[in-house]
């Protein structure tokens, strides 16, 4: 019996002398994975699909504002600047017509301009007796670049005479137009309708020698005396009653022509310029 205790107790002793060495192994190397986790170098933050490393970072505390882009001059690019020695623009007029409104769209280079048929006043013609327009009559518009090498444009005519040849004329006052210039003609189909375009190069409208010309000596007493008006007077008349050579008229049958709402101003500038008329 007594052996049989004696050889329990050495069992015991090496099983507490292995527990011992075990707990120190253990301890060894929880030490060593913790030595080894705290000389490890940081990882970056971000995420894991993103660049592991932020080069050249901005520093933190800058005050320098990074430079605004330059604003272009106008919605397009630069505006036109006009030559030095170029007079300043003449204000172009308006109006708000039974059809719409005639005179420069907004700050763009296209015009509408509407023509109608109108009342002639008993001649000799009253001071300020304005021609009145024909209500449900003839009409037509045109839309234009009034700044250009040449004057583009597109008239459409409405409810004229059917199968009528006509021609679209810038008529300068004094009668009979001496040196009037016919920008197109075309004859009119079965319904009344006429379609003209063109761009012809008109040199600045209106003229000197216009008495329609704001700049002209004469302009005063005509607005005055007569029917003159504020800027270019544009016609769609028979082409019989024109002579596009000569260039002055040779006829008068206002009952068939159609007439300006208002007077238009058109600039001739250099080629670079022009802008395509929207169609």
């Amino acid at each position: 019996m007594m052996g049989r205790f004696a050889q329990m107790d050495h069992s015991k002793e090496e099983t507490m002398t292995m527990m011992k060495r075990v707990s120190i192994l253990i301890c060894f190397f929880a030490m060593f994975s913790f030595l080894l986790m705290s000389t490890a170098p940081a990882k970056n933050s971000e995420n894991s699909k993103g660049p592991k490393w932020k080069e050249n970072p901005s520093p933190p505390n800058s005050s320098e504002k990074p430079e605004k882009p330059e604003k272009p001059e106008g919605p397009n690019g630069p505006r036109f600047n006009p030559p030095e020695n170029q007079e300043p623009p003449l204000t172009p007029p308006t109006s708000k017509g039974p059809k719409g409104p005639s005179g420069p769209a907004g700050k763009s280079n296209t015009g509408h301009l509407y023509l109608y048929e109108k009342v002639e006043p008993p001649q000799p013609y009253p001071p300020g007796d304005p021609w009145e327009i024909v209500e449900d009559g003839a009409w037509g518009k045109m839309k234009y670049n009034w700044r250009g090498s040449t004057l583009k444009f597109i008239f459409n005519g409405h409810d004229l005479e059917p199968e009528k040849e006509y021609t679209l004329i810038y008529y300068p006052d004094p009668w009979p137009g001496e040196g009037l210039i016919c920008l197109g003609s075309a004859t009119s189909n079965e319904e009344g309708d006429v379609h003209i375009m063109g761009s012809p190069d008109t040199g600045d409208l209106p003229i000197e020698e216009d008495f329609n010309n704001p700049r002209n000596e004469n302009h005063d007493d005509c607005i005055t005396d007569s029917t003159c008006i504020e800027g270019a007077k544009i016609w769609l008349v028979l082409s019989s009653d024109v002579d596009c050579e000569e260039q002055e008229m040779i006829g008068w049958n206002p009952t068939e022509y159609l007439f300006e709402d208002v007077g238009i101003f058109y600039f001739k500038t250099g080629p670079s310029t022009v802008p395509t008329l929207i169609q």
